[in-house]
């Protein structure tokens, strides 16, 4: 079992519907969502649009544990992989809508130089840190600081999430303050906010792993008949240890190519190609050609022919993680009993290049006192009619 660290008093309230908004503004409710397994109370806010989306934001992790979205005839499902309670999240875990950090993807090694001084960090990948190492953000109890409802039509609801990192958490560096910010509106777009701040050089990448699955997480089909579009003209190949090469290779004539959109099905288990044999599937960081943008860019579309749901991602980052589920490999038991197998979901997590500490060329992953991290990244769902 992992270790779950406290990060404020959770007071468990009765369930609360944060009022004062308008009938078609989208609302906010808090309420209890359980006990971890050490009694630590955990809570949960829900958003809801007037269009019906909705989503579940739980502090153990940040975590987006529920996002629900109708279908071409109106009907509702949850889209997003994950737990029915809190505690499972503990005694069963996996990245399963969490906010990543320090360092979302993979450092070599679990190693990194800053103005000449060697860090190393817990290593939770074979020899590699992934997601942050050993107690990433995702194991964290975060402090719930703010819900807030819409007050006229069309304003987001919305909950802030902090998180503070002390200095030496995981052998990072600097001791990092963290926001976090859900803000869902009546469009169908969960807009989510990370920033942070700190007080000493150190790296962050922050993203969220939300795994997907348009026609219902639970479903039947599962995501091979899906159409994914990633607007990239290069990805980054990979070692036998998932850490990118240094490369940037074209994406053409290949099975990365996904600038024209392309079934889910058409590569997944194509073994001629050995980039697909090490990562079991796609599990690769993909160069987005829009780069790092003030304003948020589109990273990646799905799309499910059948329910019609439509998922957008869009990012200020310069890349995206495309894991195609590789290891979900039925030992996992989800929501409504669901066994989870590779192909049941898929998740699309912007973000800084995997090991750009380690690679100049990758640009860079350093915040320093007085220059705030910031990303905004947005999950917009719509139906294709």
């Amino acid at each position: 079992m992992h270790a779950i660290r406290r990060t404020g008093t959770i007071v468990a309230t009765a369930m609360t519907l944060f009022a004062t908004h308008a009938a078609d503004a989208a609302t906010a409710r808090r309420a209890p969502f359980g006990t971890l397994p050490d009694g630590t109370a955990i809570e949960a806010v829900t958003l809801t649009g007037s269009n019906g989306v909705s989503a579940r934001i739980m502090t153990l992790g940040a975590t987006l544990q529920a996002f629900n979205a109708p279908d071409r005839n109106g009907r509702s499902a949850d889209i997003t992989l994950g737990h029915d309670d809190a505690a499972s999240y503990v005694t069963a875990p996996n990245f399963w809508g969490q906010t990543i950090g320090r360092y979302a993807n993979r450092i070599a090694g679990g190693r990194f130089t800053l103005d000449g001084k060697a860090y190393q960090l817990t290593r939770n990948d074979k020899t590699n840190t992934l997601h942050g190492g050993t107690i990433g953000f995702d194991k964290h109890v975060w402090k719930i600081a703010s819900v807030t409802a819409g007050t006229r039509a069309g304003a987001q609801a919305k909950v802030v999430m902090t998180l503070t990192s002390p200095a030496g958490d995981q052998g990072y560096p600097g001791t990092l303050a963290v926001t976090v910010t859900y803000a869902l509106d009546d469009k169908g777009a969960l807009t989510i906010d990370y920033d942070a701040t700190s007080d000493a050089p150190t790296i962050v990448n922050l993203t969220n792993h939300a795994l997907f699955d348009l026609a219902g997480e639970g479903s039947a089909t599962g995501i091979y008949g899906q159409r994914l579009t990633i607007p990239a003209r290069r990805y980054t190949p990979v070692n036998a240890t998932l850490i990118p090469t240094g490369a940037m290779t074209p994406v053409a004539g290949t099975v990365f190519d996904f600038t024209k959109g392309r079934a889910l099905s058409d590569g997944i288990r194509d073994g001629r190609d050995p980039q697909i044999v090490i990562g079991h599937g796609w599990d690769h960081n993909f160069v987005l050609d829009k780069g790092a943008s003030v304003e948020p860019g589109l990273a990646a579309r799905l799309e499910d022919p059948v329910s019609g749901r439509v998922l957008e991602v869009l990012s200020t980052e310069p890349g995206v993680q495309f894991y195609s589920g590789n290891f979900l490999d039925g030992t996992l038991i989800g929501k409504s009993g669901h066994v989870y197998r590779m192909g049941d979901g898929l998740a699309l997590e912007p973000q800084k290049f995997p090991d750009t500490p380690n690679q100049p060329a990758f640009g860079s992953a350093r915040v320093d006192p007085g220059t705030p991290y910031h990303h905004r990244m947005i999950y917009r769902v719509s139906v294709a009619r």
